[in-house]
């Protein structure tokens, strides 16, 4: 039997000096066979070119844009260029396991119903120390499921911990949101309206918690409207018996996650405003969400 090609994809800027190498080293590491690794540089400054050509291996590509086209953008053309059957897009700050691959593909046994396959993930910080890990176990298979175990903070949803069937992922349109800050939630939600999902209780890959700037220099009102969109995406898709608690729950998450974003305001006037535009979006005063939440829970 062919095994199936593999793409893993890594947008990258300017990190030629910190991660670059290390996200590189992780996907060639990979126990998997056959694999692409393609390095979308989105018109880097630094010494990227140099730290791409320092690889002889005939599994990367360099995929230079002439200029910068945004995050999501180099995501997309990632995903355009890709000629795997699965596809993992890998941040240039994140890390896979050697056996991410392998075991993703082992578990899903060529089943062609399923559209993505998620494992557990490990927070670290930026020396690579261990801050949490969040093994992978849902109980059940439905998209509920899903959702009521993210929202209970009992699995963590990041691009490095799922492999996305790249024919799903063309289908819905690749990566998209209303204001490009949750592209990868949205890409899962959607493809769950058409595919199943897999689960892969073993934790195989690392997300770097040290949060890029749009984190929180994005305006609150964009991650409030852009959690909004995702939450009517959800809640239109989950059966009727669940509609109603699953819309408390995502209110109540996504809630606190804008929560956090107005509090790392400084000016005490722009922060009351943005948690009155937090509060507008998602009931905070119903749902009583506190106003000081821990940074990774």
């Amino acid at each position: 039997m062919n095994k199936p090609l593999v793409t893993i994809a890594i947008p990258t800027y300017n990190r030629a000096e910190s991660y670059l190498r290390g996200v590189i080293e992780s996907a060639l590491a990979q126990t998997w066979q056959p694999l692409e690794i393609i390095i979308g540089d989105n018109a880097s400054t630094d010494a990227t070119p140099q730290v791409i050509a320092g690889y002889d291996d005939p599994r990367i590509r360099h995929l230079r844009h002439a200029e910068n086209i945004g995050a999501n953008g180099n995501f997309n053309s990632l995903l355009d260029e890709a000629a795997g059957e699965w596809f993992l897009l890998l941040h240039d700050d994140d890390l896979v396991d050697p056996t991410f691959v392998e075991t993703c593909l082992g578990a899903q046994a060529d089943d062609a119903r399923y559209g993505f396959i998620r494992t557990g993930v490990r927070a670290i910080d930026s020396e690579g120390r261990v801050l949490k890990e969040r093994s992978n176990r849902i109980p059940g298979d439905r998209p509920e499921d899903l959702y009521r175990a993210w929202f209970r903070s009992k699995i963590g949803l990041f691009l490095c911990n799922t492999l996305y069937r790249t024919d799903a992922l063309r289908e819905i349109g690749g990566f998209h949101s209303l204001h490009y800050l949750l592209e990868d939630n949205y890409a899962l939600v959607k493809i769950m309206q058409r595919w199943a999902y897999l689960d892969v209780p073993e934790v195989l890959a690392s997300y770097r918690y040290t949060y890029d700037q749009r984190t929180y220099q994005v305006p609150v009102q964009a991650w409030c409207e852009d959690f909004r969109g995702l939450l009517e995406l959800i809640t239109g898709q989950v059966d009727s018996a669940s509609r109603n608690e699953i819309a408390r729950m995502g209110r109540r998450f996504f809630g606190m996650l804008c929560v956090r974003r107005a509090n790392a305001i400084a000016s005490p006037w722009r922060r009351t405003r943005a948690r009155l535009t937090v509060a507008r979006h998602f009931g905070l005063a119903s749902l009583k969400l506190p106003w000081t939440l821990p940074s990774f829970s």
